[in-house]
């Protein structure tokens, strides 16, 4: 427990860490005030077995009693207080902290740790650190403190049970360790199933429309059922080993009780033992376990916050790219790759490419799926650092650049666009978060997405759904080209922004591109002619290598994949549908 709870604490932010020691130390003087019952009891008790209670020793012992009620619930509300903002706070800037982190790892964390174990740390364990954690090292250090106190006060009274008292309570904390030992196994597996679970559910729910297309219900549900299944039963081993532990433990508490109580007795009859003092040892028997009793029946969750504080801990140590570079401005636009290598999970992706485009110019990418084209253009604002060779921008290597430097630069345009849920006009906005009002309205008429935007009901203050749902294709490509022209940057980045879109809004789409890439350096990859066709350099990969390179016409040229590419693509463009009548 005590390993638990340091690792808690120096899991927490500094301002935190005193806010939870100061809260302990106060719960010390809420356990002496606890205690003053006892000898404002123990006065009244001797005065009626003397026969000789006065009105002004019960009216003395009913005011301390009084006072020791208010000032506990003063001190218990600060101390509450305290702990809760500790917890709460410590939730709310580790789970800023984290996702500051994980803009600086490598793009490739997220497919191998997986987007469930990244949702899942930042909800459910985040939440469990600031509810449970904050509960149980409230209720377990105020038990441990107020359980020493009365202890402290039976030893005064008499050492043989203030001596039964200190063993139960080291049999009992033992006891809840050991149940903690027992637990932990079961407690592992569960929160390795909760991040399977949550993972599984994710993908769900994107993939509801293919389920319900291909009416997959069952073995979809089977796929999301295993996690959770495994997850309820592991948890429910964990109850179960909590209920007997919990059960063994009262039973030694009350056999433990009236042990002490009939040692009182003993000593009382045998003359050892005034009977005040008997009575008050009976009382301080109750008093003692039921202080004993909240520390077991929180215990057994500092499990749950070792968990917690371990995944938290791991996602923030997680390897992150050096971004420590210097703040930089490249002396031009200009991009060069020297003899780059990169790969992914000891696959190669890309094998010893080297090209140059000079700034202001067009370079497009193009070759078959899965050959390396996206992998490249990102390898360029430095989402993955190469394995070797270098990246260049403006003479300077990448790596040279402090990141937030880097990627002001650059500006991407994916073919999966993805909006947040939040108004039209911050969706926008995020390309220059300062941006006013007109600054915006002027950024979505460059984008040819102004008009749409006002047939909406709120207009730019419309809020669209996660992943911008209510929005056709074609609209969403729109407000992120948007976006792109409002943070201005020199390098625009295409990554097959106009694949998707439906004719109807192709041409306005173009015209935003057109808008967007105007006197910018411009990388694309593209599978349309007319978007390729007009590039000052066309780079043909396969297989993570350039197989072929040159302006459209030169490519013509020659025999290889891009003639083939785009005789498919004039071939499929050309076909139309019979009008002759069957």
């Amino acid at each position: 427990m005590y390993r638990t709870l340091k690792k808690f604490f120096d899991f927490c932010g500094e301002k935190e860490r005193r806010q939870f020691y100061l809260s302990i130390f106060l719960g010390v003087f809420n356990a002496l005030f606890i205690a003053l019952r006892i000898p404002a009891v123990y006065v009244v008790i001797k005065a009626i077995l003397e026969g000789g209670l006065s009105k002004k020793t019960a009216f003395a012992a009913a005011g301390i009693i009084a006072a020791s009620i208010i000032l506990q619930t003063v001190v218990s509300m600060k101390t509450t207080m305290l702990q809760t903002r500790g917890g709460y706070n410590t939730s709310s800037f580790k789970r800023l902290e984290i996702a500051e982190h994980l803009r600086y790892v490598p793009m490739g964390y997220f497919n191998s740790e997986g987007l469930g174990k990244v949702t899942s740390i930042a909800t459910n364990t985040m939440e469990n650190l600031s509810g449970i954690a904050t509960r149980c090292v409230m209720v377990v250090t105020k038990g441990i403190i107020t359980t020493l106190v009365i202890v402290a006060f039976m030893l005064f009274f008499n050492i043989w049970i203030g001596l039964v008292a200190i063993a139960t309570m080291i049999i009992y904390l033992i006891g809840t360790e050991l149940m903690i030992r027992a637990q932990s196994k079961d407690s592992d597996i569960a929160v390795k199933a909760q991040d399977k679970m949550v993972s599984r559910i994710l993908e769900y729910v994107r993939g509801i429309a293919e389920i319900r297309n291909y009416d997959l219900f069952g073995k979809s549900i089977t796929n999301v059922d295993e996690p959770i299944d495994e997850f309820t039963k592991y948890s429910t081993r964990m109850e179960t080993v909590y209920e007997v532990a919990m059960f063994l433990l009262s039973i030694l508490n009350k056999l433990s009780g009236v042990v002490m109580i009939l040692m009182s007795i003993s000593f009382y009859l045998n003359g050892s033992m005034s009977l005040v003092y008997a009575v008050m040892m009976i009382i301080c028997s109750f008093m003692i376990f039921e202080s004993l009793d909240q520390v077991g029946a929180f215990n057994g969750l500092t499990r749950t916050i070792e968990n917690c504080v371990d995944k938290a801990s791991e996602a923030l140590s997680s390897p992150t790219m050096d971004i420590d570079g210097k703040e930089l401005e490249p002396k031009d636009m200009s991009l060069s790759v020297r003899n780059v290598d990169f790969s992914y999970d000891k696959r190669k992706i890309i094998d010893n490419v080297s090209f140059e485009i000079p700034q202001r110019s067009t370079a497009a990418f193009v070759g078959p799926s899965g050959g390396g084209k996206t992998t490249i253009t990102q390898l360029l604002a430095r989402f993955w650092d190469v394995d070797s060779g270098q990246v260049l921008l403006g003479g300077t290597d990448v790596r040279e650049y402090s990141y937030d430097s880097l990627i002001r630069n650059f500006a991407f345009v994916f073919q999966n666009v993805y909006l947040f849920s939040d108004t039209v006009e911050n969706n926008i906005r995020f390309g220059k978060p300062d941006a006013s009002r007109e600054d915006v309205i002027e950024a979505a008429k460059a984008a040819c997405c102004h008009d749409f935007i006002m047939a909406l009901p709120d207009g730019y203050d419309t809020v669209i759904g996660e992943g911008g749902a209510s929005l056709s294709g074609g609209e969403r490509q729109r407000i992120s080209i948007a976006r792109a022209i409002m943070k201005d940057a020199p390098i625009i980045i295409l990554d097959e922004a106009t694949a998707n879109v439906d004719p109807e809004n192709e041409n306005l789409l173009m015209k935003a591109v057109d808008r967007l890439t105007k006197e910018k350096t411009v990388i694309m990859i593209a599978h349309r002619l007319k978007t390729v066709e007009n590039a000052d350099q066309i780079f043909v990969i396969d297989h993570g290598k350039i197989v072929q390179q040159g302006s459209h016409s030169k490519l013509m040229n020659e025999e290889g994949i891009y003639r083939r590419f785009i005789g498919e693509r004039k071939q499929a463009s050309g076909w139309k549908i019979s009008s002759h009548s069957v």
